[in-house]
């Protein structure tokens, strides 16, 4: 089995969601044996966002119609699409930033949702090609939001584009509170350890 192990947060080692996502990946490599990883690091390895010559991989593939700038950007985009394609887990650690996730794991996200290779288009709507796949997102909060979903553009994004992509199999792990206060945090930190535990048992 391969595992895929991703972390997008800007703040280095002692980033909650980075440990929480070590967690994950030590657990699963316990639970797999012989389980191999490839890891990505999006704050250091992010690409490019979207451009018309990043769009590369959505055009014709005939050498007089792909500029050489497209070119490159393709080549970006086949290999996230391809690491992705040929892993069986993939471990996301995102923080919440402004809401949401990480601009370098939106672009991430922009290169490998590729029509005919992550999904596709049917006379009755697009379908997803990687319904194969476990998910596993590790996800850190300052605040609470799972009570305040309005505000919450992690966890549901997410899960909405790995939908669409056709997984079926997308685990959460989840540390909120994280910026209200020692008592806060150690909660948050205890209920995200308590849903790695669960993990197994899912």
């Amino acid at each position: 089995m391969k595992l895929l192990h991703i972390d997008s947060s800007i703040t280095g080692p002692e980033s909650v969601s980075r440990r929480l996502s070590r967690d994950i990946v030590a657990q699963q490599q316990a639970w797999h044996s012989g389980l191999q990883v490839d890891y990505l690091d999006l704050a250091a390895q992010a690409p490019n966002p979207l451009s018309l010559d990043a769009l590369g991989f959505r055009m014709p593939d005939s050498a007089d119609i792909v500029t050489e700038a497209q070119r490159l950007e393709n080549e970006v985009s086949e290999a996230l699409v391809s690491q992705l394609i040929a892993a069986d887990i993939v471990v996301i650690g995102a923080p919440m930033y402004n809401f949401t996730i990480p601009a370098q794991l939106k672009a991430w996200l922009d290169r490998i949702a590729q029509a005919g290779r992550t999904f596709k288009y049917t006379e009755t709507g697009p379908v997803g090609l990687l319904g194969d796949k476990t998910v596993i997102l590790a996800l850190s909060r300052g605040g609470i939001y799972s009570a305040n979903p309005a505000m919450e553009h992690q966890e549901s994004y997410l899960k909405s584009i790995f939908g669409f992509m056709g997984v079926t199999d997308i685990r959460t792990v989840r540390a909120e509170g994280m910026n209200m206060g020692q008592e806060h945090r150690e909660r948050g930190l205890a209920q995200a350890q308590s849903d790695i535990q669960a993990l197994i048992a899912a």
